[in-house]
């Protein structure tokens, strides 16, 4: 692009012959006042505050629409231009709230920011009455009308970017404003996209949902799904390869961040469904059968893509081939180290494996992703059990990661927790998933309200118990249990019984014979331990021959593994690094039991921190899938706000408590091409340039204030 020169202010800058002069002036530190003007808009120059004044042209130019010219001289200082600025400026206040200069409230504002550049800071519109009017009709942004100056960036950004229309300007009682362009959002086509609140220089449009959080940076505030997600799986970029109908490539952006793409897509707790703004407008995405759907589509086309570094000479043990182990060791190998992993159960997996039952999670769907860590040259020695993490670091390795994860049940305190038929949640599933399960009876009682518990009170009906109950201390809307799981339950016939505390197992010849109970109506913790409010007069007793524990478990670990601990857990130093050196440690060993997501999140970190520790550059991010063309401009999509989350395939009741063979059978293509149309893509918004302000701008023009 063939370049021109001009001089700003004395100052001779260069410029493409494609830029407005302010542009130029702005990609050359030189600011000059606007509103209406937007990098990623069309040029508008309604405002009148980016006016300058030219060499030899009458009157001023809007800086925002006149393209450089050679030789052109401009000068932004000139009389003329600042009358008109301040007139401007006037204009837009006198039906402006007075709380507005300096946004105590509402943080950085573009007017009030060129306020106080032209010199008008210290206003006082403490006299004004401006009428409090607010437009609520949007479920996911607030439209305050009062705070609006008409500079129509939301107009131009819903028709120029997203090609909707979805806002107008109308007349109102002699007064413009900013409306709904039809008589309902849905009539509107309104998309949800937040467009219109990303360019508002004035808060007016703004989120009703929280977004921006200290640390996390503008794409993950921006993307809540993606922040929500430990490992930040790039979920809206694999969802609109479904849209797209690639699904290879959207397998491959999962792959990116967890080599466990397919298995999470099966048992993921997924915390960016509860982060997803569209259940703000009837149910979130479903992204996990999304995911799922994805990865069983999987035709390795990444692997051409995927980086693997040179030999290191180095090695590396990892104790555990859970999640966490696993995920370390397949990125170990990738950066060039040599790796093994020692498992001191008969197969690789873990909790995957062992603690969670087939009818969720297929086996063959497990030993595909983990063959694929062992086609790159991970060695896995299962039955090897590792006593010391020390003692194995002084025998030769330069590195070891402990993954040891939570294996060890934990029993309550209560009287009759030593009898037969009484049974630690770890152990009871390990069982199952080793074909060898623990005997039932006819009544099972599962002490809990997890995920895990459901998984105890599931298996027990499968293995052939007639009546399973669980018992928790949380409400019912305070499970941990997912919405889904506790629907299934209760589906399969199982009780529920919340806002219960356990008083006493009730035995019979050393046999379990009942749980005691008593109602809740409140409780907290106080120095970790449960205080609990009980209900008068609540006592009950639920009869069973069977008592499953299933409130948390523990790693089954002692100080003569060679590492600091601290209520059972491995202490590492707020990372990943132990009291060892050359030790480090991740997942529910370190943590406590959390996630499949959140142990691979910790492996990840832990597999670059060991890396540096190596000698390498920790990097272990890599681009997998192909390059994504994410079109702005989406268009309105007919009915989209009322569009419902697409239910997944799922196995009758009356067959699927039969066997332990899977029983939900995610999405066909109909369905998921149906639920990848809800996304809102809220990536988008981090096309849109972020605002900036007089005082962002570099050198001594963007420091002025008069």
């Amino acid at each position: 692009m063939a370049q021109v020169k001009l001089t700003i202010d004395d100052r001779e800058i260069l410029a493409e012959e494609s830029k407005t002069v302010l542009e130029a002036a702005l990609e050359n530190g030189i600011y000059i006042p606007h509103l209406c003007h937007h990098e990623n808009l069309h040029p508008n120059g309604g405002c009148r505050l980016c006016v300058v004044k030219q060499e030899g042209v009458d009157g001023v130019i809007t800086s925002c629409s006149v393209k450089v010219k050679e030789g052109m001289i401009i000068r932004t200082r000139d009389e003329l231009a600042e009358k008109i600025r301040k007139l401007s400026c006037d204009l837009m206040f006198k039906t402006h709230p007075s709380e507005c200069v300096g946004c105590p409230k509402y943080g950085k504002c573009q007017l009030a920011s060129i306020s106080q550049y032209i010199g008008d800071g210290g206003r006082d519109l403490r006299e004004q009455k401006i009428p409090a009017q607010n437009d609520e009709s949007n479920p996911l942004m607030v439209h305050e009308l009062y705070r609006c100056i008409l500079c129509g960036r939301c107009v131009r950004a819903c028709g120029e970017l997203r090609g909707v229309g979805a806002l107008k300007f109308t007349k109102e009682g002699g007064r413009m404003r900013v409306s709904v362009n039809g008589n309902s959002l849905e009539e509107a086509g309104c998309m949800f996209c937040g467009a219109c609140v990303e360019v508002c220089p004035t808060g007016s449009i703004r989120d009703k949902v929280g977004i921006f959080k200290e640390g996390v940076g503008r794409e993950l505030s921006l993307v809540p799904c993606m922040e929500g997600c430990p490992a930040n799986i790039d979920v809206p970029k694999y969802i609109r390869f479904i849209r797209e109908g690639n699904y290879p490539a959207a397998a491959a952006v999962v792959r990116e961040k967890a080599p466990f793409p397919e298995t999470l897509g099966y048992i993921c707790t997924h915390n960016c469904e509860m982060q997803c703004k569209r259940s703000h407008l009837n149910s979130p995405l479903s992204i996990r059968n999304l995911k799922r759907f994805a990865a069983a589509q999987d035709d390795g086309s990444w692997r051409e893509r995927a980086v693997r570094k040179p030999d290191s000479g180095k090695r590396v043990a990892v104790i555990g081939a859970g999640p966490a182990g696993l995920t370390a060791a397949y990125y170990l190998k990738k950066l060039g180290h040599e790796v093994t992993v020692f498992e001191k159960l008969p197969q690789a997996g873990g909790q995957m494996r062992y603690g969670i039952p087939s009818y969720r999670l297929p086996r063959e769907v497990l030993d595909r992703e983990i063959a694929e860590i062992e086609a790159i040259g991970v060695v896995i020695k299962c039955e090897s059990d590792v006593a010391s993490a020390a003692e194995l670091k002084a025998s030769g390795y330069d590195a070891v990661f402990a993954a040891i994860g939570t294996h060890a049940g934990n029993k309550l305190p209560i009287p009759g927790n030593d009898l037969e038929n009484v049974y630690l949640n770890a152990e009871f599933l390990r069982a199952v998933n080793l074909g060898e399960p623990m005997k039932v009876g006819e009544r099972v009682v599962v002490l809990g309200g997890g995920n895990v518990a459901i998984d105890c009170a599931e298996s027990a009906l499968r293995l052939g118990a007639k009546e399973v109950h669980m018992a928790c201390l949380e409400a019912a809307d305070k499970m941990t249990a997912s919405d889904e799981e506790i629907e299934w339950a209760k589906e399969d016939g199982i009780h529920i019984h919340n806002s219960k505390t356990f008083n006493e197992i009730i035995g019979e010849n050393g046999k379990a014979a009942g749980l005691s109970v008593t109602g809740v109506k409140n409780f907290y913790f106080e120095n970790g331990k449960a205080v609990i409010e009980k209900e008068e007069n609540s006592d009950e007793i639920i009869a069973a021959d069977t008592v499953i524990f299933a409130v948390g478990q523990h790693p089954d670990v002692t100080e003569e593994f060679g590492l600091a601990l601290a209520r059972g857990r491995i202490v590492t130093d707020g990372g990943t690094r132990t009291s060892a050196e050359g030790i480090f440690a991740a997942g529910d060993g370190v943590t406590g039991t959390q996630s499949v997501i959140k142990a691979i999140a910790g492996a990840r970190a832990a597999a670059s921190e060991i890396d540096r520790y190596l000698g390498g550059d920790g990097v272990i991010e890599e681009q997998l899938a192909p390059e994504q063309d994410a079109n702005p401009c989406i268009g309105k999509a007919a009915g989209m706000a009322a569009m419902e989350r697409v239910a997944p395939a799922v196995a009758a009741v009356e067959t699927r408590t039969c066997s332990f063979a899977p029983m939900d059978f995610g999405y066909s293509c109909e369905d998921a091409a149906c639920e990848a149309k809800r996304c809102l893509q809220c990536d988008l918004r981090v096309q849109i340039a972020p605002q900036k302000f007089w005082s962002d701008y570099a050198g001594e023009e963007g420091g002025r204030q008069a």
